[in-house]
């Protein structure tokens, strides 16, 4: 496998400045793709070990685009999350006034993130939307649009100028990042985790999704984001993007998930990986009954009693 990661592209990219916060970045090529699709297809063909990209915003949630890739195709695992604080700066050629713009392009999840600011101060420019807030740039510095919203950082990259810096319509907004790899054995837990599912109803039916998280709620896991997207198999099919707290070598997460491979179509496993917004120490103890201890004494209470000792 090629010592490289793929990464939404091109240079510039919050992805880039992400991506260069893991350790292991430092020992690996890192190559811009244009799309998430084409990022994450350079996986599955071999191209690349690993690919990173956006998949959840404060402002927006999901990112539909890596969701949804996730969800089709051959299997892919996530391994590593990083969170990164979003502010953007509006990049013009230089000698470009605010009155000037008339034109201005982003990624379209930057667009929620920065409307208020867009309604107020340019109320009249015409949006466009680029594969990625860098590619954004680059048509601004070849003259298609008059202004993008980026990183600050991205405007050297294309001889551009920052004309306004510290936008956003939210305090405190991050974008949530992920290191997807082909499926393998996941990480040791370290006591502060994720994992990530996918879940596909049997049949449409009354409290459907109500059984599915009933699965976590018994034995008392909290979920982390639940979004539905759809099937493409016609009007009101959808399956569920879950993130739930814990590993799947946790007892409570391994049941959960075996409860669910009883009463869903088909269940995908994303992977199970180190959560980065929370340290071990500061995790939350297991809901009285849910440790692995109690699952263990559980179980074992059951063989005495099929075997006649209780």
């Amino acid at each position: 496998m090629p010592a490289s990661y793929a990464y939404l592209g091109p240079e510039g990219t919050f992805t880039e400045v992400a991506l260069r916060t893991l350790p292991e970045a430092a020992t690996r090529e890192l190559i811009p793709y244009v799309s998430v699709q084409s990022a994450l297809d350079a996986v599955r063909a071999g191209e690349a070990e690993a690919a990173f990209v956006p998949i959840e915003n404060s402002v927006e949630g999901g990112i539909t685009t890596t969701l949804d890739e996730l969800v089709a195709g051959a299997p892919l695992m996530i391994y590593r999350e990083v969170l990164l604080s979003i502010t953007f700066a509006l990049l013009v050629r230089p000698g470009t006034e605010l009155s000037d713009i008339k034109t201005v392009s982003a990624h379209p999840a930057a667009q929620p993130q920065v409307r208020n600011w867009l309604k107020k101060h340019l109320p009249d420019a015409h949006w466009e939307s680029a594969a990625s807030n860098a590619d954004a740039a680059r048509l601004v510095q070849e003259g298609q649009y008059d202004a993008a919203f980026a990183g600050e950082f991205a405007a050297a990259r294309y001889g551009l100028e920052a004309l306004e810096t510290g936008i956003h319509d939210a305090e405190n907004a991050q974008t949530r990042f992920v290191l997807v790899g082909r499926p393998a054995r996941p990480a040791a837990p370290t006591g502060a985790d994720k994992t990530s599912i996918v879940l596909w109803q049997r049949d449409d039916h009354p409290g459907g999704l109500r059984d599915l998280l009933g699965e976590f709620a018994t034995r008392g896991i909290n979920l982390m984001l639940l979004q539905s997207r759809p099937t493409g198999a016609g009007i009101g099919n959808y399956c569920f993007c879950i993130d739930a707290e814990g590993h799947i070598s946790d007892r409570r997460v391994a049941d959960a998930l075996m409860g669910l491979k009883r009463i869903c179509l088909q269940v995908r496993y994303l992977g199970s990986y180190p959560r980065a917004d929370v340290r071990p120490g500061d995790v939350q103890p297991p809901r009285l009954g849910t440790s692995d201890d109690e699952f263990m004494s559980a179980a074992d209470w059951v063989a005495q009693c099929q075997d006649g000792r209780f």
